[in-house]
């Protein structure tokens, strides 16, 4: 496949055996970008207008350690200044959901206690993204999640089943979720953004379309 792989940084790409703690890995690859015709990461968090859509990528794994002095600045000017017609944030770590590493501010089920927590992803959100950008897509939990529960009218989805699935609660309402292995396709045509939830043999296991006036 010729497409290209427009990525975002994790707390694995950052080593430390997934703390995410060895700050200088990201940069590696960031400079494979000049080394590959596939593989897309210009900065450790970037932006990019295709058509008629605008995307926000974040390094949440910077934002986890409030090393992201550089994203809090530049972020909001550039979802400030978009005039698409829509708006997609895309992070490695969830602002909710319903797998075993939970909401922000409440990772691993720990409240209020600096970077385990990720009270600093929460803070970034509810500041610079929700409400200002119609969907945030992430990962880091192992399920695919389309989530009821919104941030501030920006709807919100947890995509990260592409190899294996982990276990799922209820806390927040879902519109639909699974730990099957599966991928999230987005089709955008016009005012219409359609997501959809496939399977490794290929078939729609949910389906949900976004309506701009």
């Amino acid at each position: 496949m010729n497409a290209p792989f427009w990525v975002v940084l994790g707390n694995h790409d950052y080593g430390g055996n997934g703390a995410g703690t060895s700050f200088g890995k990201g940069q590696n690859e960031v400079d494979f970008t000049a080394k590959s015709q596939k593989w897309k990461l210009p900065s450790n968090f970037w932006h990019r207008t295709q058509q008629n859509v605008e995307f926000f990528a974040l390094d949440t794994n910077l934002i986890m350690f409030s090393r992201d002095a550089d994203q809090r600045t530049q972020v909001p000017q550039w979802i400030a200044a978009s005039t698409s017609t829509w708006k997609i944030a895309l992070g490695h770590h969830p602002y909710l959901s319903n797998g075993p590493h939970g909401n922000a501010g409440r990772y691993e089920g720990i409240p209020n206690i600096p970077i385990l927590s990720g009270n600093t992803v929460k803070g970034f959100m509810e500041s610079h993204v929700c409400g200002k950008v119609d969907l945030y897509i992430s990962g880091h939990d192992h399920s695919s999640q389309m989530l009821e529960d919104k941030c501030r009218g920006t709807d919100l989805i947890v995509a990260g089943a592409g190899a294996e699935g982990t276990e799922l609660n209820t806390n927040n309402k879902s519109y639909f979720q699974t730990n099957t292995v599966s991928f999230l396709y987005v089709v955008v045509e016009g005012k219409r953004l359609r997501a959809e939830f496939i399977d490794e043999t290929g078939k729609v296991l949910f389906s949900r379309t976004l309506q701009k006036p």
